[in-house]
């Protein structure tokens, strides 16, 4: 059998002659890569199946049912349309107000975590919760918490054993990880979605000072509110809250409250226990641009440290006015809501790391977590009398106080719980005033003012500072 020669070429299978030809012409390949078959079914057909299986019999479905009443427009009671309509029309209804979310059961007695805007009115609404099983039990809320969303409720399962989730460590995840969002979106029945954590430590959207988020592109809807979001082991990273979105729909940016506060949450309710912030005992800052450059600081990013209180944790660690605090226990954070988040988390009774730049120079202190003091009988005054502040509660503005309203000011008089109703001072001040001055002297504690009113001048001349803006009043004594 004749062979075939190529003039020039040494005598070299085909076989060989191709591979050594693959790897000249694949230029700076140094080894020819060769693919082979899966080498199993199940490698071919990754699935999240086993995860969900895992997951999604301790997701539930949370309804609620509440009487919501009726406002009516004084319009409606005048007496010309009561002649013509009886004296019924106009009279307050009531109207039965349904809503729809997602829990998670995370104790097998039926302790649920949802949402607090899932189950707004529940203390007086009818809640039903219904398993992925179809299943269906009443339930009663035992916390909930308007500032962090978070609410728990227990099942009335009589004795029933409930499938679980375990709780993750949300510290622990990291960017890019893979989650699965399961909920029930839309009312349409449990729903499974994937996707990954976009971020982490997201404060923009949140509603306490002491709150971030987990940001994930996983599909969150309406409905999904309550719903847990879960890491590649089957256990909770999250509880699903809310979505960014001008139209309602998922646009890939949805955010999940970290499991490690829900966690607090859900032990508090159990014990008893409030969840109680840490008191910093310092007023922060965000660190803008200009204050970044000022300082010469690489990021633009932590806390600018205004003012520290005497006899406050922070003066007890070393913190000093124009330091930056730039982490917590090693978590770096973006504004005084990371800070507080670490604070909150590590817990009453401990010590935290703060990491600072001061001067240029990045150094550590050691932070005493401890609560706020509680106002005592003689910080707290009900007035009333000929006056204009009759009616009024009024306090020592402590840091309980401050941070209980959401005022930066932690010295002063505030009235701190409310106005009585018809009272001469509901027609003037509001809860979270600070009286400032009256007349011409300087109101800095409520013995301070118990002076002034016993004066009564004839002309009442009352500052005052609401929110951002300093208020001035006159009234004839």
């Amino acid at each position: 059998m004749a062979q075939l020669q190529c003039t020039g070429w040494p005598r070299f299978p085909f076989a060989v002659l191709a591979v050594l030809l693959g790897v000249t012409l694949a230029g700076d390949l140094s080894f020819a890569q060769v693919r082979v078959p899966p080498p199993s079914r199940e490698a071919v057909q990754y699935s999240y199946a086993p995860i969900v299986k895992r997951a999604a019999p301790a997701v539930v479905n949370v309804y609620v049912r509440a009487r919501v009443r009726t406002e009516v427009p004084p319009l409606f009671d005048d007496p010309f349309f009561r002649r013509f309509f009886g004296d019924g029309f106009g009279m307050p209804r009531e109207r039965i107000q349904n809503s729809l979310g997602s829990g998670v059961i995370v104790s097998s007695d039926g302790i649920v975590v949802t949402n607090t805007h899932v189950i707004r009115g529940g203390e007086k609404a009818e809640i039903r919760v219904a398993l992925a099983d179809r299943r269906e039990f009443d339930a009663k809320v035992i916390l909930q918490d308007e500032k962090t969303d978070i609410a728990v409720l227990r099942i009335e399962g009589n004795g029933a054993v409930f499938p679980t989730l375990e709780f993750a460590d949300s510290d622990a995840v990291e960017v890019g990880d893979m989650v699965l969002a399961i909920g029930n979106p839309f009312g349409v029945g449990q729903t499974v979605t994937s996707g990954i954590i976009s971020a982490l430590a997201r404060t923009e959207v949140a509603r306490s000072d002491a709150q971030v988020f987990i940001q994930t592109d996983a599909a969150i809807n309406p409905g999904n509110s309550g719903g847990a979001l879960v890491d590649m082991q089957g256990r909770l990273v999250g509880i699903n809250t809310a979505i960014y979105s001008r139209t309602g729909g998922s646009h890939g940016i949805g955010f999940a409250i970290p499991s490690n506060l829900v966690r607090l949450y859900v032990n508090s309710a159990l014990t008893g226990q409030k969840v109680e912030r840490p008191w910093l005992g310092a007023r922060l800052e965000p660190v803008t641009r200009d204050i970044a450059e000022s300082l010469g600081l690489a990021r633009v990013a932590g806390a600018l440290v205004m003012r520290v209180y005497a006899n406050g944790p922070a003066a007890e660690a070393g913190l000093e006015p124009g330091d930056v605090i730039i982490a917590v226990d090693g978590f770096e954070v973006a504004d005084s809501r990371g800070i507080y988040y670490r604070l909150v988390t590590r817990g009453i009774g401990n010590t935290a790391r703060l990491d600072v730049i001061r001067k240029g120079r990045r150094i550590s202190l050691t932070l005493p977590l401890r609560a706020a003091p509680e106002p005592t009988r003689e910080d707290v005054r009900n007035l009333s009398g000929p006056h204009p502040f009759d009616g009024a509660r009024v306090a020592n503005l402590l840091p309980s106080m401050a941070e209980e309203l959401g005022l930066e000011d932690q010295e002063g008089v505030v009235v701190v719980l409310s106005v009585r109703n018809g009272s001469t001072a509901a027609n003037i001040f509001r809860p979270g005033d600070i009286i400032v001055r009256v007349g011409d002297q300087r109101i800095e504690t409520v013995n301070d003012l118990d002076r002034v009113l016993a004066q009564r001048p004839r002309i009442w001349q009352i500052t005052l500072k609401r929110e951002d803006r300093v208020l001035q009043f006159q009234f004839m004594g």
